[in-house]
C-alpha cells in the first residue's frame, strides 16, 4: 500500500508541476490577455496540490499504522 501511495504522490506532484509550468509559459508568452486561462490553470494547480497533500497524509497514516 505504501508503494502505491508513493506512486500516487509522485504522479500528483508531476501533474502539479506540469500545470505550473504550463501557466508560467503561457504568462511569459502574454497570450492570455483576460487572464481566464491563467485562472483556470491556477485552479487546477491548487486542486492537484490538495490531492497530493491528501496522498501524503494517507501515506503517513498508513506508514504509522504498519509500524506499530
Amino acid at each position: 500500500m505504501q508503494t502505491f501511495l508513493m506512486i500516487l504522490i509522485i504522479l500528483a506532484a508531476l501533474a502539479t508541476l506540469y500545470v505550473l509550468v504550463k501557466g508560467v509559459v503561457g504568462m511569459a508568452q502574454g497570450k492570455d490577455i483576460t487572464g481566464v486561462r491563467s485562472q483556470g490553470l491556477m485552479r487546477q494547480r491548487v486542486m492537484l496540490q490538495a490531492v497530493a497533500i491528501i496522498f501524503v497524509i494517507l501515506f503517513i497514516l498508513v506508514a504509522r499504522g504498519s509500524g506499530s
